[in-house]
């Protein structure tokens, strides 16, 4: 079975508030896309690697992926919304693909494990999503910023990557969003409107998206605990 990973890494840190992009900032002596990257080549799992980054940084993402990688099929040039990223980066898979892992470049902290338990669902069921169950109380809020109401949690789980789906199924469903010009937050929605199930595949807290500065300090305690056990 051929898998793939499609690793959308084009954002240009605006959340973050720096001049270089999220994906590029150091994380513990290395830049967060490397981390990520690292993940993805010690799963025996996934075959070949796809990364849709700013054209602007194409040539510097190629020479770090060839240094990081024995996987990374091609680099291509990210689009306006993830979305097109994403699409951008499926689109130059093989047509024998038979499993596409889409996974956020600031995502470093994802466990092999959970890469694998996606593949293996997204393999029975079509397509498979890694989240967390929400914990928090969740309240609605108006324009005016007071609360409507307390919303009951049960049920209600936080969507993580990766996401893995069969590449038939996402093939349809990019083309259906393209046809409707639908964006979703996640590959999972573009899924959803096909009335497709979902598989939930229960992630780690610390599989955080790193978009703000504080992310990045969080990020820099996480590295330490992960290397002492």
């Amino acid at each position: 079975m051929k898998v793939a990973a499609v690793i959308p890494a084009a954002g240009q840190g605006v959340r973050m508030g720096t001049n270089v992009p999220k994906q590029f900032l150091t994380l513990c002596g290395k830049p967060i896309l490397q981390h990520t990257l690292e993940v993805f080549e010690r799963c025996g799992a996934v075959n070949e690697i796809v990364l849709a980054v700013p054209e602007s940084d194409l040539d510097m993402v190629r020479q770090l992926a060839e240094s990081v990688s024995t996987k990374i099929k091609n680099v291509v040039i990210g689009g306006k919304q993830r979305q097109d990223s994403v699409y951008n980066g499926f689109q130059a898979l093989d047509a024998d693909t038979d499993l596409v892992v889409v996974h956020d470049g600031v995502r470093p902290f994802v466990r092999t494990e959970h890469i694998e338990a996606s593949i293996a669902a997204a393999r029975e069921d079509g397509a498979a999503i890694v989240a967390i169950p929400l914990s928090d109380t969740i309240k609605k809020v108006n324009k005016e910023q007071f609360v409507e109401r307390t919303v009951d949690r049960t049920g209600l789980w936080r969507m993580q990557t990766p996401q893995t789906f069969r590449y038939a199924l996402l093939k349809e469903a990019f083309s259906k969003a393209l046809a409707d010009g639908f964006y979703g937050t996640d590959e999972g929605s573009l899924i959803e409107r096909l009335g497709h199930p979902l598989k939930i595949i229960p992630g780690s807290e610390l599989n955080i998206k790193i978009t703000r500065t504080e992310d990045l300090a969080l990020g820099e305690k996480i590295v330490e605990l992960l290397a002492n056990g």
